[in-house]
């Protein structure tokens, strides 16, 4: 058997458990699933209350393992004592963890023989933390990508085994991203398997200078600052779709804008005064440019473009709220 079977055999023999919750993760364990490798055992947080009955609902997580037949175990903690045992006996020679949700402790990072790798959806060190696409989108970036990286006990900070990038457009939306980087850190994983089998992939360490913190997500930054400029607000508009998305208020009434295009060129109106209304766009003065919304939803009705919106309304010139 020379080197190259030898590394593939080992890959393939590898005792892998997979922690993650949201559908970010699913892509993953299919992949290992799909290439055969054996997940002995899959973590995801436990079921929660969700939609207007409350009734509790499995992590997208769960689902896919259950399709897959693997093991599903819901701990609300890893840092007991039963919890760690149990991870322990099932003699894992490696962790993947993706958006799982739970802190993983000393004694559970140093449970699998090759420890715990992360597929984290920024390329680190650049947005470390809860909310990396959406803070990749606000602040403007040109590209973002996956990492897949050797987890120690700091917030993001192990060394990187992998990088995968991706460009984001201005037609992106935190959710298309989201789905693009789901798929490379999948692919990403799997590349990183038979160096990690056959001990011969070394981590790089980070550079704690050039890290940035993408914080969690809360609905306030999500109303519309019209005296912004109209960039700015458009990457708002990018980055919280599709959660919380990006709000304005019309005649009293929440108005979600789910698409927009910023518009170079001066500005006589006051910011949030709608200037003209096409079937190419609601343009709306900001405080440096014009935002063309594309795609809007009031409270209670279907999302619309804007064609659709402005049939049969007159829009008017009455500033939106700040």
């Amino acid at each position: 058997m020379n080197v190259a079977d030898a590394a593939c055999a080992g890959e393939s023999d590898l005792k892998i458990v997979y922690a993650g919750t949201p559908e970010f993760a699913v892509p993953g364990l299919q992949a290992l699933a799909q290439a055969g490798h054996a997940v002995v055992a899959v973590y995801t947080q436990p079921d929660r209350p969700a939609g207007r009955g409350r009734k509790l609902r499995p992590s997208p997580v769960k689902e896919a393992a259950q399709g897959l037949g693997i093991e599903v175990r819901q701990p609300a903690s890893l840092r007991t004592a039963d919890a760690q045992a149990a991870l322990r006996a099932l003699g894992p020679d490696l962790m993947v963890v993706a958006a799982y949700g739970l802190i993983l402790p000393p004694a559970v990072l140093e449970t699998p023989r090759f420890g715990c790798v992360n597929i984290h959806a920024s390329l680190l060190p650049r947005w470390r933390g809860a909310a990396p696409i959406q803070r990749a989108l606000l602040a403007g970036d040109r590209e973002t990508g996956v990492t897949i990286m050797q987890m120690d006990a700091g917030l993001d900070t192990g060394a990187m085994l992998a990088h995968r990038t991706t460009p984001i457009t201005p037609e992106d939306t935190a959710g298309t991203v989201h789905d693009r980087l789901a798929a490379l850190g999948a692919q990403a994983l799997l590349d990183v398997l038979p160096g990690l089998a056959a001990g011969a992939l070394p981590g790089v360490p980070q550079d704690a200078a050039q890290a940035t913190y993408a914080r969690k997500l809360t609905k306030d930054e999500a109303m519309i600052d019209w005296t912004q400029p109209a960039a700015q607000i458009a990457r708002q508009v990018q980055a919280f779709n599709p959660w919380p998305v990006a709000e304005t208020r019309w005649r009293g009434a929440p108005l979600k804008v789910l698409e927009a295009r910023a518009l170079p060129g001066a500005v006589e109106a006051s910011p949030g005064t709608p200037s003209q209304a096409t079937r190419e766009g609601i343009d709306i003065a900001t405080g440096e440019g014009v935002l063309r919304v594309l795609r809007l939803q009031l409270a209670g009705r279907k999302a619309q473009t804007a064609a659709e919106f402005i049939n049969g309304r007159d829009i008017g010139q009455e500033p939106l709220p700040n």
